[in-house]
Formats: structure tokens, sequence, C-alpha cells
């Protein structure tokens, strides 16, 4: 089976796992498609994007879960916590190998700490993620400024927050963009 039709393959079934929350879908599906462009466009191999978009589709899996354990919360801190069991066990009935699983595992269960990203797979999640909530979210221009200046680290996910949001790409800490 191709790497494509393994991602196809787990969208449809976590887009299955979702139904019929439509909004939580939307989320995933966005996100996934901001992450495997970022890693397309910032030049990852072929197994770390790979990880990147398996990892982008289950990102909020541990949700469902969360909000039955928990009287209907699901921090980004539960997420992390519940999330990569549900994401570990889809990803091996699917046949995933056990390196990208552990990865995928490892990206679900930090997805919401922003401190010490290690990997360009981790780093593009958290931007996509990002995008994605930032608008979702309303968020006032200040502070996606602010997050923009902050958590964004590649070039593509900087360029981005700045055309998406409309921000001052003047008032952006590096100004080696767009």
């Amino acid at each position: 089976m191709t790497k494509n039709l393994m991602l196809a393959r787990l969208l449809d079934r976590a887009i299955a796992y979702d139904s019929p929350d439509s909004r939580r879908i939307a989320h995933l599906v966005k996100v996934h498609g901001y992450a495997r462009a970022i890693g397309l466009l910032e030049g990852l191999d072929e197994e770390t994007q790979f990880t990147l978009e398996a990892a982008a589709i289950v990102h909020d899996i541990g949700i469902k879960t969360c909000e039955a354990k928990y009287e209907g919360k699901s921090s980004g801190h539960l997420q992390e916590i519940e999330g990569p069991p549900v994401a570990t066990a889809l990803l091996s009935e699917l046949g995933f190998d056990a390196k990208t699983i552990e990865r995928v595992a490892y990206l679900v269960g930090h997805h919401h700490t922003y401190t010490d990203i290690q990997g360009l797979d981790y780093q593009i999640l958290v931007e996509s993620d990002f995008l994605v909530n930032l608008q979702e979210k309303n968020t006032p221009s200040q502070s996606i400024q602010s997050t923009c200046n902050t958590i964004f680290k590649t070039r593509t996910g900087k360029n981005w927050c700045i055309q998406i949001f409309g921000l001052n790409r003047y008032s952006h800490q590096d100004y080696g963009f767009i």
C-alpha cells in the first residue's frame, strides 16, 4: 500500500471517528492541509512528511476521550495525555510501522506544548494548528501578531500567518520573508 493511500485511509477513519462533528472534522482537514503544504514547501524528506501528515490528521483525536473522562473538558494538557493511546491504536490497526507510530504518538502528546520543539514535523504541526485555531477563534490581530512573532519559525508558516491575517510584515521579528 502506498503512503498516500495509508494517509487517505487514516483520514477516512479519523472522519468516521469524529462523525458527526463537522466542526471537528473540518478542523482536522484544515490542519492536515496546512501541514502537508508547509512540509512540502519546507522540503521535508519523505518519511518526515509522512509522519507529519499522519500526526496532523490525528492531532486532536484525544478530545472525545477527554470529554468522556473529564466531564466535557478537553484542555490541551488533557488531549496530550489521552490522545497518544487512541492514535497508537488507530495507526497500528491501519498497518503503520512502529517508528512512525512512536513519533506520531509523541507529536499528538506534545502538540499543545510550545517549548523545546524538536523537529520540523513538530514545528510545522504546531504552526498548522495555530493557523486554523487563530482563525476559528476570531483571535484579535494583536494576539495573532504576537503568536506569529513567538511561535512561527518556518519561512512558509511565518509568511502564511502574515498573509492570512493581514499582519504588518515589518512588525515581525524577522525581515527576511515575503
